[in-house]
């Protein structure tokens, strides 16, 4: 039954992404057939076998190690405010931010990222069937983040077509930045955290090949980056400093913010309607988690969840998911796949004004077609969850 309702949960992700394709002839099923194939190999790798396991545990570890030395600044710096065994998600989650942010920094700055990005993106290019441009910013956004990596490829931004300009968007929504996978996985369990950053990079390249399918022709196929600019070691460390910072900053308010919203709209439904906003948008969504497998007594409660991350941002949603206890832990790792993207309204002004500050003509393009953003990047979280909902037990 499980793999009937996989396959079902597949084949309508297929459906809704065709529906409002550009230009449903010049879909190319080879590429997408691989990647799917792919996409279920790796998962059931990283979820099933020892060897997953091994690669999860080294990650996770790799992670954790930089916790505790990102604790190290953070305890000098507020050492003292809590009492021993307290936990903070503002101090816990966010500030180590900044510390991931001057690593990659670091990392940048000695050209091994950009080495790493730029060959990683080629293979991807031999397998998606899509330019070299296309591949190279996927990988690039799960690295540096969906506003920084467009600096990376400014000089051919203005020179783009829509369809171009529109997969680069939505791989920069489907990814998450690696200066916050380290937060991920201090609220969810860190093998859901890798799974779905393996899977939406592919889910990515899946659901633009169906909702925006084009060939890049030879000629067009180049991939130009652009060099940082040349700084001393410490000028570029406080540069990638302060930008963690600003990071940790925006999240924290973004969830002052949106987290006191949700719970005085709650309270307005639930004293007018006598059920809060959250549980009325569990049942618009119920259908799409148990398609993603989650046991149809639970899709409520994990639509609740879904719609949050939609909403508001997926630290929100987070947050939420660890308030349902009763949760079996099936429906928690399926869940947890799922909202580890950037896909919410809020990506839409974030990309649009990221690109809009290298070319304003550019920026109102993605703007215009933000919806349609929101509309392919959540159905690659769709996916992943699916595809990961086999090999979750």
């Amino acid at each position: 039954m499980k793999y009937l309702i996989m396959i079902l949960g597949i084949l309508i992700v297929f459906g809704l992404t065709y529906l409002v394709s550009n230009d449903k002839r010049k879909i190319r099923y080879r590429p997408l057939i691989v990647m799917v194939i792919l996409q279920v190999i790796l998962a059931a790798v990283l979820l099933n076998t020892v060897v997953g396991s091994v690669v999860i545990k080294g990650i996770s570890g790799v992670f954790e190690k930089l916790m505790e030395y990102a604790a190290e600044g953070v305890n000098f710096v507020f050492g003292g405010i809590l009492n021993e065994g307290q936990f903070t998600f503002f101090l816990a989650v966010l500030l180590p931010i900044v510390f991931i942010s001057a690593l990659i920094g670091i990392l940048q700055y000695f050209k091994i990222l950009p080495f790493v990005i730029k060959y990683i993106g080629l293979v991807l290019s031999k397998v998606n069937g899509m330019g070299k441009l296309e591949s190279y910013n996927a990988v690039a956004s799960a690295v540096l983040g969906q506003s920084e990596v467009f600096i990376s490829v400014k000089k051919q931004i203005n020179l783009l077509p829509k369809h171009r300009l529109y997969t680069l968007c939505a791989s920069a929504m489907s990814t998450v930045s690696m200066s916050i996978v380290g937060s991920y996985m201090q609220v969810l369990e860190p093998r859901y955290v890798v799974t779905a950053l393996v899977l939406n990079l592919f889910g990515g390249f899946i659901i633009t090949s169906i909702l925006n399918p084009y060939i890049v022709e030879k000629e067009e196929d180049i991939l130009q980056v652009q060099e940082e600019e040349k700084q001393s070691f410490f000028e570029m460390l406080g540069e990638y400093i302060m930008d963690g910072f600003k990071v940790a900053i925006v999240v924290a308010a973004m969830l002052i913010g949106f987290v006191a919203i949700i719970a005085m709209i709650n309270g307005l439904f639930s004293g007018i309607f006598g059920v809060s906003f959250q549980q009325l948008l569990g049942y618009v969504f119920a259908p799409f988690a148990f398609i993603m497998g989650v046991p149809w007594k639970e899709a409520v409660d994990a639509g609740s969840i879904m719609a949050t991350k939609m909403v508001s941002n997926e630290f929100v949603a987070m947050l939420e998911l660890g308030k349902y206890s009763d949760l079996s832990s099936r429906t928690v790792g399926i869940i947890s796949v799922f909202l580890v993207s950037f896909a919410n309204f809020s990506s839409i002004g974030i990309i649009s004004g990221a690109v809009k500050g290298l070319s304003e003509k550019q920026g109102n393009v993605v703007a215009r077609f933000g919806l349609k953003l929101l509309y392919g990047a959540t159905l690659v979280s769709v996916l992943s969850a699916t595809v990961a909902g086999i090999f979750i037990k």
